[in-house]
């Protein structure tokens, strides 16, 4: 029979590799690893045999959403017996091919449904684990012991910096998110700050924010598409900071030639986003990006650094400094998820079992993947050239590093 089949074959997996795990099946059958259980696996369906028989991390999450099975223990942990399940054969890592299908995701309705979709969850949902001010990007650890919040704070701060931002400039944020910086940079920089963001949350929120720290006139938000922003006004600065993963490669000349356009002549844009660390890369395998396309962000797409700088370079733009984060975000994402794990009660009342499950398998997966090196994060400082031939830029880094 092919059940029993299975089950054996899952037994011999499972006891071959000496994984601290225990798998009972839907009707009571229980094994558990001599090497002592840190982790627990509940069959609630037949079909979930096969996903254990023939791990990958994208179908064993998708099984987890689908509540085909149960997994208890601590997300770390679920993540390393996934790392010994999956990854001898190397299925995890970066898949090549084609990726010009994709090309067609990304029209302003296209993108603004995506958006709508990984966005609009609820607003007060992303408060129970994002830091006071929601800032749902890469924080900076300046030093280790930094919590959250004070890491969220340093991260607005070292973002302000490297644009050398400047009392009476405007600056222009490219997906506000919930405003975290333009309002930072308002308050404590004395810019004239634009938010632009195709989530209607995001914008209620912000505006909410404007009004009780007493910031209209310095603060504005906007619903619009990155490409629709008039370029008329010319901005000082322009920030970029999670956003530009929607953007999709073929459109990547587009998007910095718009940036372009955006900025004074001089002007500064910092560009902060999620890149693959593999060239030539079309997405990690073993179905994980199929699983982010389907449950989390649908429409994301990511692309090497090079690529990053090779795009700016492309649409006039010079490339002035160039950091990757990559640590600072593994250690972001595991303290959204021990937020989030902290506060799962409220957040099932809030979204629902399989939005919690898609959420929290989601950011422990994705820390899993900055930690091993699969995925960066790189802040890419660019500028357009002045009368003078360069960008308004200071001669040194050291403006970036004076507290």
């Amino acid at each position: 029979m092919l059940e029993d089949k299975l089950v054996e074959e899952v037994k011999k997996r499972l006891g071959g590799a000496e994984l601290p795990v225990n798998v009972q099946l839907w009707n009571g059958q229980q094994y558990a690893s001599a090497a002592g259980v840190q982790v627990s696996i509940r069959l609630n369906t037949p079909r979930a045999l096969g996903q254990l028989a023939k791990p990958t991390l994208g179908g064993l999450a998708r099984a987890y959403v689908e509540q085909d099975l149960d997994i208890d223990g601590a997300a770390r942990e679920i993540l390393k017996l996934g790392d010994r399940l999956c990854l001898a054969d190397g299925s995890c890592r970066d898949r090549k091919g084609s990726a010009a299908w994709q090309w067609w995701r990304h029209t302003r309705t296209r993108d603004r449904k995506n958006i709508q979709y990984h966005y609009d969850v609820s607003n007060d949902f992303y408060g129970l684990w994002l830091d006071r001010r929601r800032v749902y990007s890469c924080a900076y650890f300046r030093t280790p012991d930094l919590d959250l919040d004070a890491a969220q704070e340093a991260k607005l701060d070292h973002i302000c910096r490297k644009l050398a931002l400047k009392p009476g400039e405007t600056l222009l944020d490219i997906g506000c998110g919930w405003g975290g910086l333009i309002l930072h940079a308002a308050k404590n920089y004395g810019v004239r700050s634009v938010g632009i963001t195709l989530s209607d949350n995001q914008r209620d929120y912000v505006l909410e924010q404007v009004a009780r720290l007493g910031l209209q006139g310095r603060v504005e938000v906007r619903l619009m598409d990155y490409r629709d922003v008039p370029e008329e006004g010319a901005y000082d600065k322009v920030a970029s900071v999670g956003m530009f993963e929607h953007v999709g490669r073929r459109n990547l000349g587009e998007y910095f030639a718009k940036i372009h356009r955006l900025l004074k002549p001089g002007g500064l844009v910092m560009n902060h986003g999620i890149t693959s660390a593999a060239l030539d890369s079309h997405g990690l395998g073993g179905g994980v990006s199929e699983f982010i396309d389907d449950y989390v962000f649908p429409g994301g797409e990511l692309v090497h650094a090079s690529e990053v700088v090779r795009a700016a370079s492309g649409a006039g733009l010079e490339c002035l400094d160039c950091e990757n984060l990559r640590p600072h975000y593994g250690k972001t994402l595991w303290h959204w998820v021990e937020r989030l794990e902290a506060r799962q009660d409220e957040a099932r009342r809030l979204i629902g079992e399989q939005k919690y499950r898609i959420w929290r398998i989601y950011m422990a997966g994705s820390a899993h993947a900055f930690e091993r090196g699969w995925l960066e994060l790189w802040q890419v400082l660019a500028g357009k050239a002045a009368d003078g031939g360069q960008p308004q830029y200071p001669f040194s880094r050291d403006y970036i590093y004076r507290y």
